[in-house]
């Protein structure tokens, strides 16, 4: 069915039995039905209980399609619907009300699957205003008060308290701090964030803005109070841009969706008028009217697709079944079956490829001291910071040094022109930072040292320079590694015929094109905003048939909206983009993907076999009952046969296993 109606039919549906009455509807359907069957079959029951055992599965089966199909002719549409009611109309006129009732029982068992499946796209809208602080402390006159972000015009300045979200796009004029832009950037690792050095400037474009100075509504600010100058109303702000975007994308119909309106369009209204033209058939041939209606009835039910309703959804439904025990959530047909076609994957890289955390991965010990003594040194003075890269050099370091030792403790930390810290330790001053920091320390480094730091950065790994007193002790490399998995699964997906393995990255280019090369992918781009990696997802769609996003942050989601098929991480993946998802990898498990698209490409094969199995069996019983050589007990039954076929041809996806 198509999307827009499906969202008109959930928001109609929260019956009596709530959000899910239209499938309890339809289950209803089938126990009616099937309690009818057996009793008329097995039971000498009275006719009239069998016949209101038939009537309920009437009304429960076609409720909501008969509904729906209603508001279409007020509109003057007519649809499958419109044919299936008809068909089990005159079935019930003919005394078949078994056959009617199993009619509608299986057309409206698979509009409620389907509706019940896509109902869920919707809340990703929520999920992201939801991240959106809802106050902010705007100052006015060295006093501040709350107020609604709303309310917050270009220009106003905001506090931002320590580990709060920041309230609105702006620019920091007072303070330093370590900003979590991931929910909107995606960068692995907190970024140090300053005040402008004169606060009185303007900015004509956002570009001339210092990175350093700059933030975005809806990112976590660290342990030290800010003061930001507003840049962007609350309706301009990055944030909302993400939920426009994923708002436009998710309004956008498939080519599937076209080519069902295009087919309905076309086959309702033909069968419609042959069936009208049918019931005349005694004015031409030797025939009473009673027998040119029945004829024209069996033509109407030979051409009801009884098969072709079930067969698409019950191939889907065993493949999110199988999906779902492998790990896998696949949410609707669609996602199913592009998954499958696809040609090309982009990644995000942080908590996707890599494990979304820092490292310590570079040990260089200088001027003769060993890695103990440098570890220890550095150990003691970050236990002090609450920077989640000192957090990784006590975690990996104390694994190496193995101690516990209670005389590793430093004091009188502070820090230096908020590009490092420094720290008594051992009776020596310890600094720890870039080479920034050296520099506006106006501290010479020897240019050996200098191209090794700066050796690793082109790795894209994150450097601490360890300076003792007046002499340079050491180098430390931190850097968000690759998944285990991570080599493996891209050579399968190759494998699978993947041509194009690409990642999308907040992160800079070095570290993008460091973990590229490490595991094998075919380009990599960093550096990239929410915006970009859509940009960059439009791009790759005009060169590629279907592409599929990879990611697990809300900064993911408007490029996972704009893909072909949105991928999502699962238990490291945010509500966003586990909401803006097709498709949702559980337990973090990325190496179960190639296993998603194998199962996809068979799930795709199986869908085209019953559906020619099925628009095959209504090409062969129109004729023959046109042509009287079949009535509408053997339409139904050849019609029944060829259902069970389909679901039985479904079901075999239950039990697939994938090739090794």
């Amino acid at each position: 069915m198509k999307e827009a109606k499906g969202c008109s039919r959930e928001q109609e549906h929260n019956g009596i039995l709530g959000k899910n009455t239209e499938l309890h509807f339809s289950l209803a359907s089938g126990v009616f039905l099937g309690t009818g069957f057996l009793l008329e079959l097995f039971a000498n029951l009275p006719d009239l209980l069998i016949l209101i055992l038939y009537i309920l599965a009437y009304f429960f089966g076609g409720f909501y399609v008969v509904k729906e199909a209603l508001e279409k002719i007020k509109h003057g549409e007519f649809e499958i619907d419109f044919l299936m009611i008809v068909a089990a109309a005159g079935a019930a006129f003919l005394d078949k009300w078994a056959e009617g009732a199993l009619l509608l029982f299986l057309f409206s068992l698979g509009h409620a699957l389907e509706h019940y499946a896509m109902g869920k796209a919707r809340k990703s809208i929520a999920a992201l205003t939801d991240l959106a602080p809802k106050i902010a402390l705007l100052k006015t006159n060295g006093e501040t008060k709350e107020v609604a972000i709303s309310e917050l015009k270009a220009g106003d300045i905001v506090v931002v308290r320590p580990n709060s979200k920041i309230a609105a796009d702006g620019v920091v004029i007072k303070g330093e701090s370590s900003i979590n832009q991931a929910p909107i950037t995606g960068e692995s690792i907190p970024v140090d964030k300053r005040a402008i050095a004169d606060t009185t400037v303007t900015y004509n474009s956002e570009n001339d803005i210092p990175k350093e100075s700059r933030v975005f509504s809806g990112t976590i600010n660290g342990n030290n109070v800010l003061e930001v100058r507003v840049l962007k109303e609350a309706q301009d702000s990055t944030l909302s841009r993400l939920v426009t975007m994923v708002q436009e994308a998710q309004a956008q119909k498939s080519p599937t969706q076209l080519l069902t309106d295009k087919f309905e369009r076309i086959y309702v209204p033909a069968i419609i008028l042959l069936v009208i033209v049918l019931n005349f058939a005694f004015l031409v041939i030797d025939e009473s009217w009673r027998d040119s209606f029945y004829r024209a009835m069996a033509v109407l039910v030979a051409a009801s697709p009884c098969a072709l309703a079930i067969s698409t959804p019950s191939a889907v439904l065993s493949g999110v079944a199988r999906a779902a025990k492998g790990g896998v959530l696949i949410k609707g047909g669609k996602p199913l079956e592009d998954l499958g076609s696809l040609t090309a994957i982009a990644f995000d890289k942080t908590g996707t490829l890599t494990e979304g955390k820092p490292k310590l991965v570079d040990i260089f010990p200088l001027a003769e001291i060993d890695k103990i003594t440098l570890l220890e040194a550095v150990i003691a003075v970050e236990k002090l910071s609450d920077h989640p890269l000192a957090k990784a050099v006590v975690r990996d370091g104390s694994q190496i040094v193995q101690t516990n030792n209670p005389n590793l403790i430093a004091e009188d930390l502070e820090a230096v022109q908020g590009r490092g810290i420094k720290a008594r330790f051992r009776g020596s001053d310890i600094f720890i930072g870039n080479l920034d920091l050296y520099q506006a320390l106006g501290v010479a480094i020897p240019e050996e040292i200098s191209e090794n730091v700066k050796s690793l950065e082109k790795q894209g790994k994150t450097t601490m320079l360890v300076k003792r007193d007046d002499q340079f002790i050491g180098i430390l490399g931190l850097m968000d590694t690759a998944r285990e998995s991570a080599k493996e699964t891209l050579k399968r997906l190759k494998s699978l015929g993947i041509r194009k393995m690409i990642m999308l990255t907040g992160d800079n280019q070095n570290v993008a094109d460091a973990v590229a090369k490490e595991i094998g992918l075919t380009e990599a781009f960093g550096s990239l905003l929410p915006e970009e990696k859509v940009a960059a997802i439009k791009k790759l769609k005009q060169k590629e048939n279907k592409i599929a996003m990879v990611g697990d942050g809300v900064n993911d989601a408007p490029a996972m909206a704009h893909s072909t098929v949105g991928i999502a991480m699962g238990a490291a993946g945010s509500a966003v983009a586990l909401e803006t998802a097709d498709i949702a990898l559980m337990a973090d498990k990325l190496e179960i993907l190639p296993f998603a698209i194998a199962l996809s490409r068979r799930a795709h094969i199986i869908i085209k076999q019953n559906i020619w199995i099925s628009l095959g069996v209504v090409a062969l019983l129109i004729p023959a009952t046109i042509l009287n050589w079949a009535n509408i007990g053997v339409a139904v039954a050849i019609h029944e046969g060829s259902t069970l076929v389909v679901v039985i041809n479904a079901l075999r996806l239950l039990g697939y296993q994938q090739k090794k």
